[in-house]
């Protein structure tokens, strides 16, 4: 059997790291490799870590001595790079290794594939057709194994799609995944655009997909998963089992604003969790009585905005920036500008912001489909928008690779 070097980057979750660390080595045997990262932690981490190196030489530890965390977005890169075997499969702190994952993942693992197992968790996220919903505890102390052992032997739960598509395998990326570690240089491992953590997955399995990765996803490899103990319901960050840290809340707000400037929509899947990436145009926007509210709302969604940024209101485009630039890496000073200078956008959009409502505004957030479909070079009118498009030119492909 081939190795596989499972990495897994934890701050203060020494309780669910220990129990995830614990089930690989029960369940998958002490041949596979296992980097652990310390983010900084103060809950013992690092002790327990040691510990755990003084006693497997398949074992590689690393800490992040502070004094901010580093984030998952750094530690998965890192740990990659340092990872001794061909295969690394990318694993949460809060997930439980099944018996089998290992043969089941690698039977279907060749290059430019990704497999994902499936992951059985208690009832804390809404179901959805990419998992299972079962409680087998939501904490490690409560934690029922003999009941999850029995529940993958006598009740076969990959019959819920075996019965339904007549296969053990359906197409679908999210955690836990498994590559091969050329193929995750190749496609630049993770963007710093979206450190320390949130969206940051989405976002390279946009890219995989446009280099025609193949997503797979097995139904006969598990994990039991608490759901979310590292980040959105981390206790040691303000929150609680289906409570939303403020730290989390931060995150995934700041990064979704980052992922529609990267790619000019929200996050898209399809039911199983394989990505949607919609065309990407160079869109400017050419915008009427935008005040420093509006502009928050419009500036992620175009290449380049223009306005009248003149007494007041360009105190207040400059106090947006000042305001705003620390979330993210793109440099807004260079795509927000006055409406004295020409657009040389490739689709220039034009608007009255006093008319925007919630309806016609969805035209903004489906833009990227509605060009797709119904755009050609030319003038047009669409709702409240005029559009002059010059060229239909997508960039998508673009950024597919990291560097």
């Amino acid at each position: 059997m081939k190795l596989i070097s499972f990495v897994i980057p934890s701050r203060n979750n020494k309780k669910y790291l220990e129990w995830s660390y614990n089930s690989i080595r029960k369940n998958l045997g002490y041949t596979h490799e296992i980097l652990l990262a310390d983010d900084f932690s103060t809950d013992g981490t690092w002790e327990y870590l040691q510990e755990v190196k003084d006693k497997d030489i398949n074992v590689q530890i690393f800490r992040n001595e502070g004094p901010v965390r580093q984030g998952i977005v750094y530690w998965y890169d890192f740990l990659c790079e340092k990872a001794s075997n061909d295969i690394v499969m990318f694993l949460h702190a809060d997930m439980y290794a099944c018996p089998n994952l290992d043969t089941e993942i690698l039977k279907h693992l060749e290059r430019g594939t990704v497999v994902s197992a499936t992951r059985i968790e208690p009832p804390l996220h809404p179901d959805g057709p990419e998992k299972i919903l079962e409680d087998f505890g939501i904490e490690p102390e409560e934690f029922d194994e003999l009941g999850l052992m029995k529940f993958l032997e006598e009740k076969t739960p990959w019959t819920k799609i075996i019965e339904q598509e007549a296969k053990e395998t359906t197409e679908g990326i999210f955690a836990p995944w498994a590559i091969y570690k050329d193929d995750y240089e190749k496609v630049g491992g993770h963007d710093k655009l979206f450190a320390p953590q949130s969206k940051e997955d989405s976002d390279i399995f946009n890219r995989m997909h446009l280099l025609d990765y193949k997503f797979v996803q097995t139904w006969k490899g598990f994990v039991y998963h608490m759901t979310s103990r590292g980040s959105r319901f981390n206790p040691m960050a303000g929150g609680a089992p289906g409570k939303d840290s403020p730290e989390w809340i931060h995150t995934t707000t700041k990064n979704m604003r980052n992922f529609i400037r990267k790619w000019g929509t929200m996050v898209q899947h399809d039911e199983m969790m394989k990505p949607i990436v919609s065309p990407k145009y160079d869109i400017g926007f050419v915008v009427e009585n935008c005040n420093t509210q509006m502009l928050r709302e419009l500036e992620p969604w175009c290449s380049d905005i223009y306005g009248d940024w003149i007494g007041h209101k360009g105190i207040g485009a400059n106090d947006y920036i000042k305001k705003e630039q620390p979330n993210t890496l793109i440099d807004l000073s260079k795509k927000i500008h006055s409406d004295h200078i020409e657009p040389k956008n490739d689709i220039v959009v034009r608007f009255d912001t006093n008319q925007l409502n919630v309806n016609n505004f969805q035209v903004i957030v489906k833009l990227s489909d509605i060009l797709k479909d119904s755009g050609e070079v030319g003038e047009m009118e669409f709702e409240i928008f005029k559009f002059n498009i010059k060229s239909m030119k997508t960039y998508e492909k673009e950024l597919k690779v990291c560097v």
